[in-house]
């Protein structure tokens, strides 16, 4: 059986809500198994939690930059968030951006950019981290665009204007020239950055994903005792109420929670003389989903003694 530690049963409890003694109870059901064991809990209806959202340890910086009607969105990480106020290091971040915007959103090739003032991009990151003296990594670039309509930005609490800890891009396909495009776009990506959707709708969501919460929905009402001929029904149901969780045409828009996204650019459409389609967006939040090992200080200093 695995060693079931204290910092694993505070990690899931902090996920989960779930109660100390029920969480260790789940970790140890499964072996340790940090995401089988939220399966578990929400089984045993212990936990509301539909996802686990990764836990946000790495500093640096998120940049958002738009130019017509294409964006991108970069991350680039440093080990300490005192960098990221770095004027040197913003300016560097910036730039990638402007280069990833030109380069497109493939990692290796925006390392292998020039960039200006002389070497590539990854020569830059490299004289950086020799000049600062701190490991500094560019992690991910997205690009998003339309042919035709209008690319909406925001950054949240933006250290400098394009660059913050969440950065947020939309892409409003459309035909019509309404002049409030740019502020509903702006609009729906303020929404992103604060219901964070894992998809524009029901289609763009991962089948495994799906799987894994019908699978969940069902042993939990079967644990329950319900007969498996409603068993079915109730699964389908949940998983409509899911969607309307986790998709943001489906989302309560945040500007009228009266409303959904979808129906708030549907009501948009006339005013802006076309129909409005959402064709992408992106969300990054810093450091999302990378861990940061912790260290036991007592423990360290204990085993390099040799007393451990």
């Amino acid at each position: 059986m695995s060693n079931i530690t204290a910092a694993m049963v505070k990690e899931l409890r902090e996920t989960t809500g779930a109660g100390m003694m029920d969480c260790k109870a789940a970790l140890t059901e499964v072996g340790g198994d940090i995401e089988a064991a939220i399966d578990w809990l929400r089984k045993k209806g212990l936990s509301k939690a539909a996802k686990k959202a990764g836990r946000v340890a790495a500093e640096g910086l998120v940049a958002v930059l738009v130019d017509g009607v294409k964006g991108v969105a970069v991350e680039v990480n440093s080990e300490t968030d005192f960098v990221a106020r770095n004027p040197e290091f913003q300016e560097m971040v910036a730039t990638i951006a402007k280069v990833a915007l030109t380069v497109g959103d493939d990692v290796e090739a925006i390392k292998a950019a020039a960039y200006p003032g002389g070497g590539t991009v990854d020569e830059k990151i490299a004289a950086t981290v020799a000049k600062i003296g701190e490991n500094m990594t560019l992690r991910r670039a997205r690009v998003v665009g339309v042919g035709e309509g209008v690319v909406g930005s925001y950054v949240h609490s933006p250290v400098v204007p394009g660059l913050g800890k969440i950065g947020v891009l939309v892409a409003l396909e459309t035909a019509g020239k309404g002049e409030k495009l740019p502020e509903l776009a702006r609009q729906v990506a303020m929404h992103i950055a604060s219901a964070n959707p894992i998809a524009v709708d029901a289609d763009g969501v991962d089948p495994a994903t799906v799987e894994r919460e019908k699978t969940v929905l069902a042993d939990k009402y079967r644990e329950q005792g319900k007969p498996e001929a409603a068993i079915a029904k109730i699964v389908e149901s949940g998983i409509k109420t899911y969607f309307k969780e986790v998709t943001l045409l489906e989302q309560p828009f945040i500007f009228d929670t009266a409303k959904t996204v979808g129906q708030a650019l549907r009501e948009a459409e006339s005013a802006a003389g076309g129909a409005i389609k959402v064709a992408g967006f992106v969300r990054y939040a810093l450091g999302e989903g990378i861990e940061k090992e912790t260290t036991d200080f007592a423990a360290e200093v204990a085993a390099q003694a040799g007393t451990r």
